[in-house]
């Protein structure tokens, strides 16, 4: 069992913020100030962000206020706090040349998101076991919420870990993550966007008939890859309440 490590203690708008570490990995815990702490979302940011990204701040505000649930979020490998190795940055090279030329990049994105999960699944199992030891936290129900290569670490972790009974996906590939989301089979909302110019929508509704939910929801906006509306982190935290706090 790896110890939890606080570094700061901040507050904001009656939440609170713990940043961490586990076993060299930091994170931060986002909590209720005052009163008690809700079941707690694991929140996985996207390729190329960070833990403290404003989306990740922001869907911690909605679900701690909103929700009243906490919400924990960890820089994923060769992301924010950490280094990035020689095949890191020659991963992200190779991508963003192919963005840059307007050529196809999922196969490159899915084969890297596959190699970032196998050494994230195993930092957030150990972080929520840390977790799970604080008595404002214990052992009740937990959420996932993750897209874009939240999603290409989510599903593999939750395909994994029995804790986690509810989940958000979306903004992903089939093919490398099809395997394990057939063996999921918790509640869960799926995210794509119509006109992902990246990802085709024959993926993304692959995707969704992959999982071995029987309760799961799709989200299908319109618009491009980037533009999931603000509105569906509200949906989430809806979601979450229902399955967490029910």
């Amino acid at each position: 069992m790896k110890p939890i490590e606080f570094t700061t203690r901040t507050s904001s708008d009656g939440v609170l913020e713990r940043d961490f570490v586990v076993d060299g990995v930091p994170g931060v815990l986002w909590s209720a100030e005052t009163g008690p702490t809700g079941p707690l979302v694991l929140l996985c940011h996207g390729g190329g962000t960070h833990k403290r990204a404003a989306a990740m701040s922001g869907r911690a505000h909605k679900l701690v206020l909103d929700g009243g649930l906490s919400a924990v979020t960890l820089d994923a490998p060769a992301h924010g706090d950490r280094p990035r190795s020689a095949y890191d940055e020659e991963q992200v090279e190779i991508m963003q040349r192919l963005m840059a030329a307007g050529d196809p990049v999922g196969p490159v994105v899915e084969e890297y998101n596959a190699d970032i999960a196998r050494r994230a699944v195993p930092e957030w199992r150990a972080t929520l076991d840390a977790l799970q030891r604080l008595p404002e936290i214990g052992d009740g129900p937990v959420g996932y919420f993750g897209l874009n290569m939240g999603t290409a670490i989510g599903i593999p972790l939750v395909a994994a870990e029995p804790r986690i009974a509810a989940a958000v996906f979306g903004v992903f590939w089939h093919d490398s993550v099809a395997p394990a989301a057939k063996e999921i089979t918790v509640p869960l909302e799926f995210v794509m966007q119509w006109d992902d110019e990246h990802i085709p929508r024959e993926q993304g509704l692959a995707l969704f008939d992959a999982f071995g939910s029987t309760q799961k929801t799709l989200h299908a906006n319109a618009g491009r890859h980037k533009e999931v509306p603000r509105f569906e982190s509200d949906s989430a935290t809806r979601f979450f309440v229902r399955h967490l706090l029910s």
